[in-house]
């Protein structure tokens, strides 16, 4: 039944990963600690447009106002580049996100004595990064529920996820299929669905088998990409499972 069902449904092809993912985040971290190489800080802007926000928010919970962490946040990634934290790091020592949070804490730390106003400019290198929605994004955090850690975390995870959301919409997209998918990814994000399947399949001209089938491959790519983007930031492909277990377990 459910090759019936499948069979009246466009294929949706299961690529292999573009250059842009090939890599792991490990191998974007050693290209922006390597000032000979000319990828080095759009290597580093790609980690900026990553992980700001969950740097944004540790540092807001933390008690600094929003230019203040907008600041700290802007600093902290010029100076990876500009003093070359990151030439020495050794992806053996563990997760990337554990590092950049080390690495954070003692750019913190070193930066207490100093006023802010000393740190802006000064020929350093200013990186693009949106602060516009910054606040809005963090006036929705729990208020008082999670300390700084554990908002860093779960910022994380959320980043995460909507990495591989938007690699599953891209492929969709590429595929013909961004309609379908706009219309079952709420099946995919763990909101509660506003719509039956019955509803669904009337209005995209599907059986209620048939979006079956379509959610099903979804979930299933989700998964697989989910595995592969997790890949990314682990020294060792066996920690995949233990860091998606974490991953979720931050978002409880």
């Amino acid at each position: 039944m459910l090759e019936a069902e499948e069979a009246l449904l466009p294929p949706i092809t299961c690529k292999m990963p573009t250059p842009e993912f090939a890599t792991t985040h490990w191998s974007v971290v050693l290209a922006a600690g390597d000032r000979e190489s000319p990828q080095a800080e759009e290597a580093l802007s790609a980690l900026c447009s990553t992980y700001w926000y969950p740097l944004y928010a540790y540092v807001r919970r933390q008690g600094h106002l929003p230019d203040q962490a907008e600041d700290l946040t802007q600093e902290f990634f010029a100076r990876l580049l500009e003093k070359e934290f990151l030439r020495d790091v050794d992806r053996e020592k563990g997760k990337f996100r554990a590092y950049l949070m080390a690495c954070f804490r003692h750019f913190l730390a070193n930066e207490r004595d100093r006023p802010l106003a000393q740190k802006r400019g000064g020929g350093k290198t200013h990186l693009s990064l949106n602060f516009l929605d910054a606040e809005e994004r963090y006036n929705l955090e729990p208020a008082h529920e999670l300390t700084p850690e554990k908002l860093y975390e779960r910022q994380w995870a959320l980043t995460l996820l909507d990495q591989v959301l938007n690699r599953l919409r891209d492929e969709s997209l590429r595929d013909g299929h961004a309609r379908l998918f706009d219309t079952l990814k709420v099946f995919l994000t763990g909101e509660s669905p506003t719509l039956s399947y019955d509803e669904v399949g009337r209005g995209l001209g599907l059986s209620v088998g048939a979006v079956k089938v379509a959610v099903h491959r979804l979930r299933r790519r989700y998964r697989e990409l989910l595995r592969e983007e997790i890949g990314r930031i682990v020294g060792d492909p066996a920690e995949i499972d233990v860091e998606i277990q974490a991953l979720f377990t931050a978002l409880g």
